[in-house]
């Protein structure tokens, strides 16, 4: 069998590879501005080593009345190879101290640039290290790097993001095939025995076979219905994409409206309340919340009762309260509802999905559920989402408008 240490040494070779490529160019950088400042100092000592700012000065010689007169003179001469010779020689000892200065610094840029770059790649090592250990069974692991806030840092953070959108995408995928599973166990066993009791009967007649498929027609129309509820608590458990504002008032009307008739034949009374109450979020998944709360205050009623549906702003916050009238619940089993498939009794046909819709797609948007049993019976449901800040102002100046 390979041995699987590709990987391993893969990353780490190409890791060395940009720290060699850093540390050549950063080498290089240097060694080229070093030797402009190095040849252009040369230059400028070389154009003032001249006779008249140069030896004469230093030997304190008397200028002579005309150079070309007395040119040949033999002091002159002397004096004149001497001035050469030195400056030829200071020259010569200035380039070799020139170039040996270069290739020393140039020699300790290189080593100071390994480290640096060294240093600088540093996160790189732990965001591959994280990388290559995170697998689908340990999304919850983060890289979590520490220091100023820079591009790799930027880069840790946009993976820790990114590991947490799979982690919640993965988590909602889990959590559906594990509740379908478990729930569609009872169905598929009541289809499975009316299709045995059916072919098990020869005498079976007509009737029995029309009867046998109306049953196994309804459990199928229940099983859909149970998929697409937990289709919906899925999605609502991943992470919200594109928020834009939603005025949660304007959602409540319309699904005021849309489930009247329902509460109509429940002798369910629905009173509203709706002030303006603009929340970011994704328009579907709020307005399947709405739906969902304000049918189960219909489904869990009781005839003759009442239903409210209020919204509003408090603070930074857009609030949105349900409640119903009903039987006496227990405050803690109320504070449980939220769980799927927590249902307090049969009556009313649901699934026990409808409250955990809620609170997934309330969390998924930043916000929170509250549930609270009055004495007298029935539900109280209570969303607080992150408001619009653009559209707090103006609801503020309303509101004071209203009460003036």
């Amino acid at each position: 069998m390979p041995r699987l240490t590709g990987p391993r040494r893969l990353i780490p070779g190409s890791a060395r590879t940009i720290r060699f490529r850093l540390t050549l160019a950063y080498g290089l950088v240097f060694l080229l501005t070093g030797a402009a400042l190095l040849t252009s100092g040369y230059f400028l000592v070389r154009h003032n080593l001249d006779e008249r700012l140069g030896l004469r000065r230093a030997l304190r010689l008397p200028p002579f009345p005309d150079e070309n007169q007395y040119g040949d003179h033999f002091l002159y001469r002397y004096f004149e190879e001497v001035r050469q010779q030195l400056a030829r020689s200071e020259l010569h000892r200035l380039l070799v101290e020139y170039i040996a200065a270069l290739v020393l610094m140039t020699g300790i840029s290189v080593v100071v640039g390994w480290l640096l770059a060294g240093r600088a790649l540093k996160p790189l090592g732990k965001i591959t290290t994280t990388a290559r250990r995170v697998s689908g069974v340990n999304l919850g692991e983060r890289i979590a790097l520490e220091g100023p806030t820079d591009e790799l840092k930027e880069l840790a953070d946009t993976f820790d993001l990114m590991l947490a959108r799979l982690d919640n995408a993965f988590g909602s995928q889990r959590h559906f095939v594990a509740n379908a599973s478990h729930e569609l166990r009872t169905p598929l066993a009541i289809m499975r025995t009316e299709v045995d009791v059916a072919l098990a009967d020869p005498d079976a007649s007509v009737d029995d076979l029309r009867a046998m498929g109306e049953a196994v027609r309804e459990t199928i129309d229940r099983s859909e219905a149970l998929i697409a509820a937990l289709l919906m608590l899925a999605r609502s458990e991943s992470v919200v994409g594109r928020a834009e504002p939603v005025d949660l008032a304007a959602l409540a009307a319309d699904c005021v409206t849309d489930l009247h008739s329902r509460a109509d034949s429940a002798e369910i009374e629905i009173r509203t309340d709706l002030q303006p109450a603009v929340a970011l979020g994704e328009p579907r998944l709020l307005e399947r919340m709405l739906a969902n709360l304000i049918d189960n205050g219909i489904r869990y009623n009781e005839p003759g009762g009442r239903l409210t549906v209020a919204t509003a702003i408090a603070g930074e916050r857009a609030q949105l309260t349900v409640s119903n009238t009903g039987a006496v619940i227990d405050p803690e089993q109320a504070q449980a509802l939220t769980e799927p498939f927590r249902r307090l009794s049969r009556v009313g046909g649901g699934f026990g999905l409808g409250l955990s819709i809620v609170r997934s797609v309330a969390e998924a948007h930043g916000g929170a559920v509250e549930l609270s049993a009055p004495p007298d019976g029935g539900l109280v449901v209570r969303v607080i989402l992150p408001a619009d800040t653009a559209a707090v102002a103006p609801a503020r100046r309303q509101r004071s408008l209203t009460k003036s």
